[in-house]
Parts: C-alpha cells; structure tokens; sequence
C-alpha cells in the first residue's frame, strides 16, 4: 500500500526519510551461498539474500542475473554474489523497511541494508555493491550488463 509520496517512484529506488522507515532490524549472522542445505542465512545474488523463510531485497540496486542473459552477465553475477556475501559477513548490520512498500511484486521484503559506524553513522551495503562496479543503481528496470 503505497502512501502518494513517491507516487511514480519503485520503493527500491530510494531509502525513505526516517519517519517512513520501520525500526532497524539487527542482523547477526554467517553467511553462505544458498544452495541444498545451506538456506538459514545465505546470499541468492548480488542484491538479495535469505534470512530463513524471508528473501531480502537491498533497496536502490540491480545486480546481474545469475541465470543471465549472456556469458559476462553470469560471470559478473558470480563476482557480485561474492562479493555481497563477503559484505554481509564482515559483521553485524541493520536492516530497515520503508512504511509504504514493504515488500516487492516478487514478496521480497524490501530493506536498507547498513552498518553502524563506530562513530555513530552508517555505511550502506548498496553504496559498498555500486562502489565495486558490481551492482548499478536500480532505477526501475533493468539494465544490460551484456
């Protein structure tokens, strides 16, 4: 249930103003690949992971496609999941949802994935993801990555 905000806008495009968001969710876990037997806590692709029965979506990112549309596109998704799951695992983090879009046409939750900072502010997974050139800014579709 959208609330008219950001009426033309996919709420995986923009982390909402703190009073649209939930209360951070802490997450403290190890990270695997998902795969047969391996699903608790475990990282999907380059932009979504599982935390048991829930597949969580970073909002403001697109990363390739696993089962991708051309031999480079497979192969960067291969880097990006690495790389996610090496994020996630480099300790605690937090998750928050946006009020108006909890979760995606898919029923992924939606979340800003974040790392609290010693000094009292925040590190963005997303930003960490688009910094290594393994994930693009999601602006509602997707791009080629052929």
């Amino acid at each position: 249930m959208a609330l008219g905000i950001w009426p033309t806008l996919d709420p995986a495009l923009v982390e909402p103003p703190a009073f649209l968001s939930t209360d951070p969710e802490r997450v403290d876990e190890t990270f695997t690949r998902c795969g047969r037997g391996r699903g608790h806590a475990c990282v999907v692709d380059g932009d979504t992971f599982k935390l048991g029965q829930r597949k969580v979506r970073i909002i403001g990112i697109d990363a390739p496609e696993v089962q991708g549309a051309c031999a480079e596109e497979v192969r960067l998704a291969e880097e990006s999941t690495r790389k996610l799951q090496a994020l996630l695992n480099q300790g605690p983090f937090e998750m928050v949802g946006r009020f108006d879009e909890m979760q995606d046409r898919y029923g992924r939750d939606l979340r800003i994935v974040r790392r609290v900072l010693p000094g009292g502010g925040y590190q963005s997974i997303a930003d960490d993801m688009r910094a290594s050139g393994l994930a693009h800014r999601y602006l509602g579709r997707k791009r080629s990555w052929c």
